[in-house]
């Protein structure tokens, strides 16, 4: 998945969600609705984490130093942890504690016109700011739903922006029912009561978002179907016997290392070894493009050695 890709996703968010924020303000200063206000500083931490993800993505692109050998490519992942820790307590705490705080001191929503129109121009930019991000998407979901898309991507980008804009449009929902409802009963509480469930989704959202990036930081290998197409390409050629072990592991959205102990004849002179590791390497790359770091280690195969055994694919 390309930062391009995810970067129109990124800035079709980012610039509803700056409008909506700003609405939503002068609503809940209006109307005094707690669920506009939980709503408005969702809008506006959703527009920080975009500026986040913006960041990251200039940050991962970076060229590698003495110090950093491999890149950059991780930024990407810290910054999408940051956005769920930034979704957790800025959106989700901040939301329950203001609905709380509205069920123990309810309100009547006053200019209730006002919070109601807000609410539904609002579902209106971000059901476009979703559909942005579905469609950009659409290539990358192939076959798989969307929950499977967000847990499989290896970059953050797009995963999060879907999570952010479908978590703001129930979110919004959640809003619209309770004004609507409090508007209806005279009762402030309802008000309260939506709002503190757009305090508990966005919570939910920041930590399934937290979970599935700290797995990436921790470090994933390539994917089941990535693996096979690497081990199909290295033994294709004659010029290796098998691959006794391999690990592989993702420096960043768009580049996998790969590391492999293969087996050569003993016969083999250390030019045809070369021949074969530069062949090697050919094919794996041809074969997954995103494979550019490749260590290969030359050995000849012995069964009877702990560090020859089989890969866990083979039986």
């Amino acid at each position: 998945m390309s930062t391009g890709g995810g970067n129109k996703a990124i800035i079709a968010a980012l610039s509803a969600n700056v409008g909506i924020a700003l609405a939503k303000f002068v609503g809940f200063l209006l109307s005094g609705a707690s669920s506009m206000l939980a709503e408005a500083v969702h809008s506006l931490a959703d527009s920080g984490n975009q500026v986040l993800l913006l960041i990251g993505g200039k940050k991962s692109r970076r060229k590698a130093t003495a110090e950093h050998p491999f890149g950059f490519g991780r930024e990407r992942y810290v910054y999408a942890f940051m956005v769920s820790i930034v979704l957790f307590s800025v959106g989700g705490v901040f939301a329950i504690y203001e609905g709380v705080h509205k069920l123990q001191h309810p309100e009547a929503v006053e200019k209730a016109w006002l919070p109601i129109t807000i609410l539904l121009i609002s579902i209106a930019l971000e059901g476009y700011s979703l559909r942005t991000a579905l469609h950009e998407s659409a290539e990358h979901r192939r076959g798989i739903s969307i929950a499977q898309f967000i847990r499989r991507a290896k970059a953050p980008e797009l995963p999060v922006v879907l999570l952010e804009d479908m978590a703001a449009l129930i979110g919004l929902v959640l809003a619209f029912l309770g004004v609507v409802v409090a508007v209806i009963t005279g009762n402030g509480v309802w008000d309260g009561v939506g709002t503190v469930a757009i305090g508990v989704l966005l919570v939910l959202v920041a930590l399934i978002l937290g979970v599935e990036v700290k797995s990436l930081l921790v470090g994933e290998g390539a994917s089941p179907a990535d693996t096979e197409a690497i081990v199909t390409a290295a033994v294709a050629g004659e010029d290796i016997e098998k691959i006794i072990h391999m690990k592989t592991l993702y420096l960043g959205p768009d580049e996998l290392m790969v590391g492999m102990k293969v087996a050569v004849a003993a016969t083999d002179s250390a030019r045809d070894v070369a021949n074969a590791i530069d062949a090697l390497e050919r094919r794996v790359r041809a074969a997954v493009p995103i494979a550019r770091v490749i260590y290969i280690e030359p050995d000849v195969y012995d069964p009877t050695r702990a560090d020859s055994a089989p890969l866990p694919t083979e039986t």
